[in-house]
């Protein structure tokens, strides 16, 4: 009996990767990797041929019979009526439209206060907006992006008459729709989109599942009102938001046969698809209790929670996941560079440093470093600068110095572990992944810094292997995701080291 193939896909700032899989056993089949373009407004237009290509060097997709797509979050993709794509996407690490998250949080924040809000009224406008949707404003999400188009560039927001996301845009296209001639049918109502990317929007409401419109009016109100006008809200009611399906949902339309299918009787189907952070978690199979470090360009940590979190201090996204619960989620500017930083600093590589790191002592001989190299999100310090403090003729030795930075990265995670701690998610188990697990100073001092014992996954596409684990649950159609193995390299032990901590606390105030 032949077996049946699923089909997970990545669509990341950098790349597309198409896994595969075994969807009895999670077993990789074949592999595609397609590069995109550089840069933080990119034509979505390079994501479809992308896809095309990793497609193609996975060896097709005609024996697949359900496929996913994970994708980078809030890149804001506008179509007008016509499907046809607007301008460039605006991906999440453009920060054009800073300034539009300050003026939505004022915003929401102008009206007076209620019993128990703050004085503030920009305090007040980021609880008021932890409250609505999970989140405050930051130049990452997808409505500040809209509120951008909708100063800078009037003409083009007066035609949008849909937005999606980048895994949504891109599922769309894979079932077949794309820009028509004028008279034809665009098809903006078979958009789709999952609870997981919809809640990085700002517009979506995961605790109820809806959608906010009126917040959507916001963002296409030209001025920094603090009461959307009737143009605005009347264009908000307008606009077409994908249907977001539940976790285990089939999507109401199949792959198209010319991409994906074509050897399957009745097709291959599409399931819901989700954001990044989100895929990862189905894909390390984490559950209740799980936290994962993912240490990249910028730091991730990630929890799954059955209740929704609502940080009031705005330090903590509230976003869902892909099974139906909840991801509170903390973010850094700074992790795996800060390595690159050491390495730069002391003229080492990554294995010098380590022998370095770890020839030195817990608390690096009193040095402490606060890694805030390029201004820092958690906390939010946009303008913080990286110290390096506690030096003495006597301490200032190259092992101290390498220690000091292992330790000061790991120490921001430890602080984005502890917000998420504090707002009542459950930490049993920690997962560090990404390419700064890769050092083993890191993976050594990790269990020290983090105060429990730390898995290390085995390096490995989770995003894709989330998304082809969803692909095959839907086609299953069975409650609850198959449970694929997950291969773990290694579990780091270690003695805890609250002292490092607390000094890092201290030193960064």
């Amino acid at each position: 009996m032949s077996r049946v193939l699923v089909a997970g896909v990545d669509t990341s700032t950098q790349s597309c990767k198409v896994r595969v899989t075994d969807a009895a056993t999670g077993e990789l089949v074949r592999f595609g990797q397609a590069k995109h373009p550089d840069g933080s407004a990119v034509s979505p237009e390079h994501w479809w041929r992308a896809f095309q290509e990793a497609a193609s060097q996975a060896g097709g997709l005609d024996d697949v019979s359900a496929i996913a797509v994970g994708g980078q979050q809030h890149g804001m993709v506008a179509l007008d009526e016509h499907g046809r794509v607007i301008r460039d996407a605006m991906l999440w690490n453009d920060t054009s439209s800073a300034p539009q998250a300050e003026a939505l949080i004022d915003e929401l924040g102008a009206a007076p206060a209620a019993d128990g809000e703050p004085e503030d009224p920009h305090q007040r406008g980021i609880e008021r907006w932890v409250k609505a949707v999970g989140s405050s404003p930051v130049a990452s999400y997808t409505l500040t992006k809209i509120k951008w188009v909708a100063q800078h560039e009037p003409a083009n927001a007066a035609r949008i008459a849909a937005v999606c996301l980048p895994h949504d845009w891109l599922s769309w296209r894979i079932a077949g729709f794309g820009p028509v001639q004028p008279g034809e049918n665009a098809h903006l109502d078979a958009l789709f989109t999952d609870r997981s990317d919809a809640s990085g929007t700002l517009y979506f409401d995961a605790a109820s599942n809806t959608y906010r419109r009126d917040l959507l009016a916001l963002g296409l109100q030209p001025d920094d009102a603090c009461t959307p006008g009737a143009a605005a809200t009347e264009h908000a009611e307008r606009i077409v938001l994908p249907h977001v399906l539940g976790p285990n949902q089939v999507a109401p339309v199949n792959a198209d046969p010319s991409i994906a299918g074509a050897q399957v009787p009745g097709g291959c189907i599409i399931a819901p698809g989700g954001g990044d952070n989100a895929m990862a978690s189905l894909g390390l199979g984490m559950a209740v209790g799980d936290v994962s470090v993912s240490l990249g360009t910028s730091g991730v940590a990630a929890a799954i929670s059955e209740q929704p979190v609502y940080d009031l201090s705005g330090s903590v996204s509230g976003f869902a996941d892909c099974t139906g619960h909840f991801l509170p989620l903390a973010c850094t500017i700074n992790a795996s560079r800060i390595l690159d930083a050491a390495r730069a600093m002391l003229d080492v590589d990554y294995d010098e440093l380590t022998t370095l790191a770890l020839d030195s002592h817990p608390g690096a001989g009193g040095m402490t470093l606060v890694p805030y190299f390029d201004g820092e999100r958690t906390p939010n310090r946009p303008d913080a600068t990286a110290t390096l403090s506690g030096m003495t003729l006597r301490n200032t030795e190259r092992r101290n110095v390498a220690r000091a930075f292992v330790e000061g990265l790991l120490c921001s995670q430890r602080d984005c572990m502890e917000l998420i701690r504090s707002l009542g998610a459950q930490i049993d188990r920690i997962l560090l992944i990404g390419g700064g697990a890769k050092s083993m100073a890191v993976r050594t001092l990790a269990p020290c810094i983090l105060g429990m014992d730390v898995s290390c996954p085995a390096t490995d596409e989770y995003v894709a292997i989330g998304a082809a684990r969803q692909a095959a649950w839907v086609l299953s159609g069975a409650d609850d995701a198959p449970d694929w193995p997950i291969s773990i390299d290694a579990v780091q032990t270690g003695t805890p080291t609250p002292q490092v901590y607390e000094a890092y606390v201290q030193a960064r105030g």
